[in-house]
């Protein structure tokens, strides 16, 4: 079964196509240093920080986790978005949950094969469609657009959504990310064009 997801500009108050958009047919491919190797047969996702149970997982066990397929809608801090991409995945709720997430975790790092980070407070993670990605349209997620695993945030700018994710922290305090640090928004809401802090 596939979610619909491309109504939840209504919870925010905006138009599908947030202020300063433009909507493109193609998929750009954006990163901070060039897309990453990885190794099929040691590649590991872990979840750690203030969690009761961490985890880790190879790339065939990430995949055997029970997995959503939704229509979501893609927006660039750059001024581009992509409607109806169809992404299928394991949700947060679902690795937030295994884990076990200790009461004083208040946010939330994701880490990336080349040494990428991105920020949010945790409340803005436990959502359905706050999906760890590994299919695209039907196929494998492609190493440009951060195969194998991607993190997708429809709510926010795409920077949020680290590609080639390793893994997930939970903070007691909040941290910021590699664009965060850098003077990028740490709300990054399309719908206020939080761009930049």
């Amino acid at each position: 079964m596939t979610t619909d997801v491309t109504d939840l500009h209504e919870e925010f108050g905006g138009e599908r196509l947030p202020p300063g958009q433009r909507e493109t047919e193609r998929f750009p491919v954006l990163s901070k240093s060039g897309t990453p190797g990885w190794n099929p047969a040691t590649w590991e996702f872990e979840v750690w920080g203030a969690v009761d149970e961490p985890l880790s997982y190879t790339y065939d066990e990430f995949t055997d986790l029970p997995a959503e397929t939704q229509v979501q809608d893609f927006h660039c801090v750059t001024g581009w978005s992509k409607f109806d991409c169809e992404f299928a995945g394991v949700t947060f709720p679902e690795l937030a949950g295994r884990a076990g997430v200790d009461d004083d975790a208040v946010h939330v790092m994701f880490h990336a094969l080349d040494g990428y980070t991105t920020n949010l407070p945790l409340d803005d993670c436990t959502r359905e469609e706050v999906l760890f990605v590994y299919e695209y349209d039907g196929d494998p997620l492609p190493e440009d657009h951060g195969g194998p695993l991607r993190v997708v945030t429809p709510h926010k700018y795409a920077y949020k959504g680290a590609k080639w994710v390793t893994g997930v922290e939970f903070l007691t305090e909040a941290e910021r990310g590699y664009w965060e640090k850098r003077g990028y928004s740490n709300t990054a809401n399309p719908w206020q064009e939080e761009r930049y802090s």
